[in-house]
């Protein structure tokens, strides 16, 4: 059974949160299964999905809290935290563990000096693994924000990385 938030149980949500939200739920609500679409939406708008909006996104759905939270929990590509400027995805699927990607994992992770779901300390990069990026010919793989990379080694990661810092 659904379960609307009460408004005057809204925590203090910051206005460009509050806006963003608004905008995406009343573009979507209608949707059939809407909660997903409007979670990417909120993603896409702010970045990350704040835990401040849970709430709202709930009320405007007609959900519960819970709801919201459990599936923002049980996506990995759902974030409730601020990403770095760049988001590096590295594939963690078969063929890319089979062409090297553990080496490469492990290599990237001690470059950025972070672990998957974590941010560097400048803010740059934020790793996250993913499950296939389609790109199984070219394996290993890595996506930079939109930008697909194939047949990645830990040289060709590095070369990448310095050309960032250019």
């Amino acid at each position: 059974m659904k379960r609307a938030t009460n408004a005057a149980s809204l925590p203090d949500i910051p206005e460009d949160v509050r806006a963003a939200v608004l905008e995406v739920t009343n573009r979507l609500k209608e949707l059939p299964g809407a909660l997903l679409p409007v979670l990417h939406g909120v993603q896409a708008a702010l970045g990350y999905v704040p835990e401040a909006s849970v709430p709202l996104i709930a009320r405007e759905l007609n959900l519960s809290r819970a709801d919201v939270h459990g599936v923002i929990s049980f996506y990995h590509f759902f974030r409730s935290k601020h990403a770095g400027r760049r988001v590096i995805y590295l594939c963690r699927a078969e063929s890319c563990q089979s062409m090297g990607a553990a080496t490469l994992e492990k290599h990237i992770k001690q470059r950025l000096g972070v672990d998957f779901h974590e941010t560097t300390a400048n803010g740059a990069y934020t790793l996250e693994p993913v499950y296939c990026l389609g790109n199984c010919a070219c394996s290993p793989a890595m996506m930079v924000d939109d930008e697909l990379k194939g047949r990645v080694t830990p040289e060709g990661f590095d070369a990448w990385l310095a050309a960032e810092a250019t």
